[in-house]
């Protein structure tokens, strides 16, 4: 769809249930959120509805409270593939009417799919919905939106950043986003539990193919040691790609079955398609898959994949 035919759409509905994805992040939850006071502010009946808490950080995008309605039409948001919703959310799999998202390994599951592959986040599309359907965004939209950009582009230090990404950023902080805080409160303070779990990380951490590659990992475990909460680990696969030299960083998290895999890599290396061997996806410098192993076969395998892309790429 285009952004014309999903404001359409959604002008259409009354009662409308947005998705977010499990283990939710700044970009579906600032997406899902703005959507929320936009769809108010039209009148409409709306509420967000995620399979997992929402992380304390995140906790000055909610409302006071939620409506309680049965929803006519389901959006979901920042989801590529229905295995994302989680369980709680599982039973609304089939019947997603519309799906907005930046994912190009989105699996078209939904009735309608607003896809820009090429957003730095679903943040970036969604304002364009917003404006779309003539709501003018105040305060809280602007906040919801700013989240989902500066979280999903790492504080605007990614690859995804485009001079468009820093515009709406530009114009978010015009109407009134708080930047230097929600900044902070994304980037800026950590815990002593996940200040612990940085340090097992690095314990963890594994080098292949002359430092070319660094595998971290984050075990159950872990988490037991240090106390830290699943909320606390958003950043740290950003950790092995910071190291100099490094081509591909990965970090495998472990998960009931196997390990959830997070690739990030540097130009020349598509991490999606690294991460499709085992049935995954995402984009082309940051993607993820799961691998139903122990911890060092689950580390086995990624590498040697991770060093066939490095081959085949010439590093």
């Amino acid at each position: 769809m285009t952004v014309q035919q999903a404001c359409e759409y959604l002008m259409g509905q009354d009662e409308i249930l947005i998705l977010c994805h499990q283990s939710p992040d700044g970009d579906t939850l600032g997406s899902g959120f703005g959507l929320y006071y936009a769809l108010r502010a039209m009148g409409k009946q709306a509420k967000v509805a995620c399979s997992d808490p929402i992380p304390h950080q995140f906790s000055f995008l909610l409302p006071e409270q939620l409506p309680d309605f049965a929803p006519q039409c389901v959006v979901a948001v920042d989801i590529a593939d229905t295995q994302l919703l989680g369980s709680k959310l599982s039973c609304w799999a089939d019947q997603v009417d519309l799906c907005i998202d930046h994912h190009p390994s989105n699996r078209g599951y939904a009735q309608r799919t607003l896809l820009r592959a090429e957003a730095a986040a679903t943040a970036e599309i969604m304002i364009e919905v917003i404006h779309g359907m003539g709501v003018k965004p105040d305060k809280k939209i602007a906040d919801c939106i700013y989240t989902g950009l500066c979280t999903d582009t790492g504080c605007f230090q990614y690859s995804n950043v485009t001079s468009h990404t820093l515009r709406i950023a530009a114009d978010m902080i015009d109407l009134g986003a708080d930047a230097y805080r929600i900044n902070r409160r994304m980037f800026g303070v950590k815990s002593k539990a996940r200040i612990a779990m940085e340090r097992e990380v690095l314990d963890s951490l594994v080098y292949a193919m002359d430092g070319r590659i660094a595998v971290i990992a984050v075990t159950g475990e872990m988490l037991a040691r240090t106390g830290a909460q699943e909320s606390e680990l958003d950043g740290l696969s950003s950790i092995p790609r910071e190291i100099e030299g490094v081509k591909v960083g990965i970090t495998l998290r472990e998960k009931e079955g196997g390990f959830k895999v997070s690739l990030r890599t540097v130009e020349k290396i598509d991490a999606s398609q690294i991460c499709a061997v085992f049935g995954g996806g995402g984009h082309a410098r940051a993607a993820g898959c799961f691998i139903p192993e122990p911890l060092e076969q689950c580390r086995d395998k990624i590498i040697q994949a991770a060093q066939a892309a490095c081959k085949e790429a010439g590093l």
